[in-house]
């Protein structure tokens, strides 16, 4: 049902959105619901399907799927994970660490999240693939964007929701370099058999400066495979697969466990993803009519495990704020931060430190932590990372924006 008393005689109602991964389709969707039209231009041909798991955790994360009216279909996708087992080059497991710290309290496939946000908003949606912004030009009554294919257009508000790599936020605020840090780590992923017959679970392989895992997916028909390196190589060309693959073989190849074989399943991925692993801090997150979402505004690493619920809670804050505002992109995006910065601060300090952790520099390092994550759960603070975790993603009051205006 879209809440259009908010916007009722309101201004700046065409919105452009960047992305249409996770952030962009929730902001689509909460605007249509305060009677905005949108427009989503994704660079992709089509939705990107695979990815890692994402997960919600707390009352802020699962009210805010519940208030979207999708719940149901998460819960039906959801990947039902249990422990994670660390392994040693033989794959005999040496240690477990529990399903709530990597988990939440649903954990479901980036891909799938993304195909159940656009089924949820395409029939109210513009969606434009295959394209992308190439200049935006701001007046006093809107802004002028031009697209990689498309002819050129007019919009109200363009909310820029492209990720860790955003191509908005280069146009208006600068090049990457100056608002991304790059945490010393490199990472891929991609979909392969389940040869190791795992049962909704994961083995994760860990040595000097790189970790290996594979874990099962889609109701264990399918699993994913990850691997995490330490490097400080310069961000590669994202479409140059053939050239990532090398660099991920020159890593891992001859490591052990089931690293070989994996290697030579990521040639015939369907889905084949590799990117540096970074944070983005920015002292604004709006310029004029322009504002940044989710990881574009403030990735807190995918190793903090709160990018995706901090995406959707944002997206919920930026929609009501434009619709308290009446579409006063001034007022709105300055509340949008006031809102939001604390909570998103709070998520990124969950992925401070945690490279080192994942990725140890030293085999003795490796050891201490295989050996520390063995004895974990027989100590008395076995479990605070999970609270941890708990505490930064509840750290919000979301306001009823419906009942405002």
């Amino acid at each position: 049902m879209t809440d259009t008393k908010n916007t009722k005689n309101a201004k700046n109602i065409d919105v452009l959105i960047s992305g249409a991964s996770v952030a962009g389709p929730a902001l689509a969707h909460w605007l249509h619901r305060h009677g905005f039209n949108t427009t989503v231009v994704e660079r992709a041909p089509a939705l990107r399907d695979g990815g890692y798991a994402v997960d919600f955790r707390g009352e802020a994360h699962l009210s805010i799927l519940r208030r979207m009216g999708i719940m149901d279909a998460v819960q039906r996708a959801r990947t039902g994970m249990g422990s994670m087992s660390y392994v040693d080059s033989a794959g005999k497991p040496q240690a477990k660490l529990p399903a709530d710290l990597f988990a939440g309290d649903v954990e479901i496939l980036r891909g799938d999240l993304a195909r159940i946000l656009y089924d949820a908003t395409e029939q109210h949606t513009e969606y434009v693939f295959g394209d992308s912004i190439t200049s935006l030009t701001e007046d006093a009554d809107g802004v002028t964007v031009t697209f990689e294919r498309a002819a050129p257009r007019r919009f109200d508000l363009v909310i820029g929701a492209d990720g860790l790599h955003s191509t908005t936020r280069r146009l208006v605020f600068g090049p990457e370099e100056r608002f991304v840090k790059h945490l010393g780590v490199h990472c891929a992923i991609f979909t392969t058999a389940n040869h190791l017959g795992l049962d909704h679970t994961g083995h994760a392989y860990r040595t000097a400066g790189r970790l290996a895992a594979l874990y099962s997916a889609r109701h264990n028909t399918e699993a994913k495979a990850v691997f995490y390196f330490a490097s400080e190589l310069p961000d590669l060309d994202r479409r140059d697969v053939p050239r990532q693959q090398a660099i991920l073989a020159e890593q891992f190849a001859g490591t052990g466990w089931e690293c070989d074989r994996l290697l030579q399943d990521m040639r015939s991925a369907p889905d084949f993803y590799f990117d540096s692993v970074g944070q983005v801090r920015m002292d604004s997150w709006s310029r004029g009519r322009v504002a940044l979402l989710g990881d574009a505004a403030h990735c807190p690493s995918s190793l903090s495990g709160m990018g995706t619920g901090l995406a959707l809670v944002g997206a919920y804050v930026l929609a009501g704020e434009l619709a308290a505002a009446h579409g006063d992109h001034r007022v709105a995006f300055a509340r949008y931060e006031e809102e939001l910065r604390e909570y998103a601060e709070g998520c990124q300090k969950m992925g401070d430190g945690v490279a080192r952790l994942m990725v140890p520099d030293s085999r003795l390092m490796a050891a201490l932590l295989n050996r520390y994550y063995k004895i974990m759960p027989y100590l008395p603070g076995k479990n605070m990372a999970a609270k941890i975790a708990r505490r930064t993603a509840e750290n919000i009051t979301l306001r009823d924006y419906g009942r405002e205006g």
